[in-house]
């Protein structure tokens, strides 16, 4: 398989000075210290701009370049390629959305959660918490991921299934849990072999350990955390992989990811997903959902795994985006998004975390789409 093509703005529908306008405003960024690094890069029409690095390998003022292979802890962005495993699943008869958790792993059902369906767990209307109770203590501990899922089965719901909307990543990690028990692998370990093998994204791993984490660019964290070993910066967390933001990669392998995604699926002669599932993964989701309320269904939209456009909703995404875009955004300072309509992707990975509005990632955005021409 051939790396995607590079391109110069203009062949492929990108106005240059919109793109220059980009450079401009991510290095006054770095230099200012807003933000240590960033690495992006855009793509459309099946080519892509080269991608830029820029910043520092960690936080501090007098720390080295990024290096030219640098790789970023994307986390939320981990979501909808946690997802992709489930619907492979999906596509091969294992499983369906309407099938209850509980079923794959029965001690799920404990504390009322027996008609929690595997379609709530993709849309976040679940119920479950975003983290459970002892997330802190448990990273800590440099507890496995079982323990998460363990602590995760014994909860209850903060609502009835299907009738509510709140961002779960716990959700995520029971998704991978399915996964783990119908294919008898980790997530990480399927994810290695079905997706990212095939789609030859050789700097893409669910965790990373040993010499590789020296490649990771280092997020800035709040200095209250700066020396516990649990942090994203540390061995134990960029090891463990979890399943709802343990992704570890590169703007220009995981615009493979988004131009698979554009492609219905497939990259060049390599198919990941049908036509069909990426229609279901980036279709509106909640509108079928009555019980939601209609606020929700209508404006604040989610697919499968994916976070679809939010109108009138500046955070992250930002304001131009067309009514079919899909992405997510995460914590460490992280944003991908997939404009069908245009056929472009904009990948942006920085390690300023910028919770919860995501304050650069929504004005690059803004630059962003505002370079694509007719």
């Amino acid at each position: 398989m051939s790396a995607i093509p590079i391109a110069r703005p203009e062949a492929i529908g990108l106005d240059p000075a919109a793109i220059r306008r980009a450079d401009e405003l991510v290095q006054r960024w770095i230099q200012e210290d807003r933000i240590p690094a960033a690495g992006w890069c855009v793509g459309r029409r099946g080519r892509m701009l080269e991608s830029r690095l820029m910043g520092r390998q960690r936080p501090a003022k007098d720390a080295p370049a990024l290096r030219k292979d640098a790789t970023f802890l994307i986390a939320s962005p981990t979501k909808p390629v946690a997802c992709t495993a489930i619907m492979m699943l999906l596509e091969r008869g294992r499983l369906a959305l309407d099938d209850r958790v509980a079923d794959y792993v029965p001690a799920f059902a404990a504390n009322g959660k027996r008609d929690v369906q595997i379609r709530h767990l993709l849309t976040h209307t679940s119920g479950l918490p975003d983290m459970v109770p002892d997330n802190e203590k448990l990273r800590r501990a440099h507890q496995p991921l079982s323990a998460f899922v363990r602590e995760t089965c014994q909860l209850g719901l903060l609502f009835p299934s299907g009738t509510r909307v709140n961002y779960q990543s716990m959700g995520i990690l029971m998704l991978a849990e399915i996964v783990h028990q119908i294919a008898g692998v980790t997530l990480a370990d399927f994810l290695a072999k079905e997706v990212f093998g095939p789609l030859e994204m050789n700097d893409t791993s669910l965790g990373v350990q040993g010499a590789r984490r020296e490649r990771i660019a280092h997020v800035r964290v709040p200095a209250a955390l700066e020396k516990e070993d649990w942090n994203w910066n540390g061995a134990y967390w960029q090891g463990l992989g979890v399943p709802w933001g343990g992704l570890i990669t590169t703007p220009a392998d995981f615009a493979r990811f988004c131009q698979m995604m554009l492609g219905g699926g497939m990259l060049e002669k390599t198919r990941i997903l049908s036509p069909a599932s990426v229609r279901a993964m980036t279709s509106n989701q909640l509108a079928a959902m009555p019980r939601v309320h209609e606020e929700e269904r209508r404006c604040r939209p989610w697919g499968l795994g994916w976070r679809l456009n939010w109108p009138a909703h500046s955070a992250n995404f930002g304001d131009l985006l067309g009514p079919r875009t899909f992405g997510h955004w995460g914590a460490t300072g992280t944003l991908v998004w997939i404009d069908p309509d245009a056929d472009a992707y904009f990948i942006l990975f920085t390690t300023q975390p910028q919770e919860p509005e995501g304050r650069f990632l929504s004005r690059l955005s803004n630059t962003i789409a505002s370079a694509l021409l007719p």
